[in-house]
């Protein structure tokens, strides 16, 4: 009996021990307020032309010029408007740019009447974000101002509104006999298609290349945590990279390119953009070989992605295009994966942080999508998936706790060993062994079951953490968002009393939910008498309070998955033992728990 208890407090203790490293040890780092001079820098124009390669250095402004409000950088441009399902906002038809976007499916809060997420900002804004495409000359006479830049005045050759069912095409007539058209297209979802055409009219031929940038001035303010990436991330020819805001400063600086720079060729198929913990902007070019380059410049605190189509010569008399797409929205499982299908994207839904268990995060998150499929609330398909995964472990479970069984019904004989062997634990342990070998018991079986929810747990929770189908998703009662922490506290009693607790941290201010995983970890430990030695019943009766305000902040989806484990594994656990024949005395236990014992004196 008492080396059950040890082994079970050794494995949950082991469990919670590498929790507390990966929760306790290297919490979020708080995220640094963005500096007034990181929130007043632009971005005015594309840049300067190299020589005729296909390199675009980045357009930087030579001085630091104060940022408007959102609503005044909008106004300083002509727009045509975004209306689609999914999105609404305009773009600039200074520079050509799509630079504001909401995602009309998302809110900033829970309140009704919260504003909805904002995604991109324009140009001279605080917070710029945007997307814009051009063309670079490639040699061939043609200089820069005889191509469009950020701050070319285009015109509408059709449409004044683009929704899924109209495109726009923008004009821009250099004057020099060079005539640029944008074609954008948009989905009902987040994808747009632009198509870019150069018209010469000149009585020579001009070499010219396609690029497409995202751009985001100053470091944006992110979550900060490690688990989590935020910044570049980029595939190129199967291969994911990714890249922190905060290493981009550290790249190879180049004076060719005015900034600090990280270039890869792509043979094949890539795509290149910034994520955020639900969101992301992406360029795609339609096939490759082109050039993905993510880059800073200190002089604007500008960060930028782009893609470098390869040089077209362009006769006279004749016009070429170019088409690539651009993703800027939610990061929905089942749209990547139908744009990765569809459009053969390789590899778009791994823009989703995975992390180091893909293989366990990914399955999980497909279960939990087909549970709530069927029941529409992703609270009871976390339940479910807790059922599932019991299942499927439910055959080394019933050999663990069958042997935990066998253990118990040696207590009597082991008792007897420990007399005899006395002082010498050389004895002890061969005749322990010797027992165990007749019997064909194995004492650690016991850890076994606890030991494998270690990654589960991890996968679970990476899962409620990154997949923005968990975001404001609602359970029942007070749990509208299984990704945040259960919003009840016993200091105001769960709301009965009128008191703000919003001042006590989460691990005193703990939920109903948090309650009923410690109660359920509790009701665990008395399927089995508390150990006989005092330090292991010191440490296995103050375990489940210990970890209850320890885990008490973390996403209420998690808490809810742990309290259905602990009571499916209560369930498992007791009619297992009865069926092998095992007296479980549960509110015996329970009973003695609260009986006061008196110290032994030392021997």
């Amino acid at each position: 009996m008492q080396d059950d208890n040890r082994n079970l407090i050794l494995a949950t203790a082991l469990s919670f021990l590498v929790i507390l490293v990966w929760f306790v040890l290297f919490p979020p780092e708080a995220q640094a307020p963005t500096t007034l001079e990181q929130q007043q820098v632009q971005q005015e124009q594309l840049g300067d032309v190299t020589d005729g390669t296909s390199q675009v250095t980045g357009d930087v402004p030579a001085a630091v010029t104060p940022a408007a409000s959102r609503t005044e950088a909008l106004e300083r441009a002509e727009r045509i408007r975004i209306e689609t399902p999914s999105l609404t906002g305009s773009l600039s038809l200074t520079g050509g740019r799509i630079d504001d976007l909401d995602l009309t499916q998302y809110r900033e809060t829970l309140a009704p009447d919260s504003p909805l997420v904002t995604l991109l900002n324009p140009e001279g804004s605080r917070g710029a974000y945007y997307a814009q495409h051009g063309w670079g000359p490639a040699g061939g006479g043609i200089t820069f101002d005889q191509v469009p830049t950020g701050q070319t005045p285009w015109e509408v050759e059709s449409g004044d509104t683009l929704t899924p069912d109209s495109p726009v095409t923008l004009a821009w007539d250099n004057g020099a006999g060079l005539i640029f058209r944008k074609e954008i297209a948009v989905d009902e979802d987040y994808m747009f298609t632009v198509t870019q055409s150069v018209e010469n009219t000149t009585g020579a031929a001009v070499s010219l290349f396609p690029y497409g940038i995202v751009a985001r001035i100053g470091e944006p303010e992110t979550i900060n945590f490690y688990i989590l990436h935020e910044g570049v991330i980029r595939e190129s020819d199967g291969e994911i990279a990714e890249l922190d805001y905060d290493d981009m400063p550290d790249l190879d600086f180049s004076t060719r390119e005015g900034g600090n720079v990280e270039a890869v060729e792509v043979e094949n198929a890539g795509w290149i953009g910034f994520t955020d913990k639900y969101w992301m902007t992406t360029l795609i070019p339609e096939n490759g070989p082109f050039t993905t380059v993510a880059k800073y410049s200190e002089r604007s605190d500008a960060y930028q992605t782009e893609i470098r189509l390869p040089p077209v010569t362009v006769e006279a008399g004749a016009t070429t295009q170019s088409t690539t797409r651009l993703f800027s929205g939610a990061k929905e499982r089942d749209l990547l994966t139908e744009y990765e299908r569809d459009l053969g994207i390789e590899r778009f839904v791994d823009s989703i942080d995975w992390g180091w268990f893909w293989f366990l995060t990914k399955p999980i998150h497909y279960l939990l999508a087909v549970f709530n499929a069927f029941i529409g609330n992703f609270g009871v398909a976390i339940i479910l998936l807790t059922l599932f995964i019991k299942a499927l472990l439910f055959p080394l479970a019933y050999k663990s706790y069958v042997s935990m069984s066998k253990m118990k019904k040696l207590q009597p004989e082991m008792e007897k060993i420990k007399e005899r062997a006395g002082d010498d634990r050389m004895k002890l342990q061969t005749e322990m062994m010797e027992l165990y070998k007749k019997e064909k018991v194995n004492p650690a079986a016991g850890c076994l079951p606890i030991l494998l929810q270690i990654p589960i747990f991890f996968s679970l929770y990476k899962v409620l953490f990154v997949a923005i189908e968990m975001r404001q998703a609602p359970f029942f009662g007070w749990v509208q968002d299984l990704s945040a922490p259960d919003p009840t506290s016993w200091l105001n009693l769960f709301g009965l009393l009128p008191y703000d607790v919003s001042w006590a941290p989460l691990i005193i201010s703990i939920g109903i939910w948090p309650i009923l995983m410690g109660v359920t970890m509790w009701m665990q430990q008395k399927l089995n008498p508390a150990p006989t030695d005092q330090t292991q019943a010191m440490i296995f009766a103050w375990m489940p309070w210990v970890f209850m305000f320890m885990l008490g902040g973390f996403a209420a989806g998690l808490v809810i998955y742990w309290v259905a484990n602990n009571t499916i594994t209560f369930i498992q656990q007791y009619l297992i033992m009865r069926s092998q024949g095992v007296e479980v005395d549960f509110f015996g236990n329970v009973k003695s728990s609260f009986k006061r014992k008196k110290d032994k004196p030392a021997e």
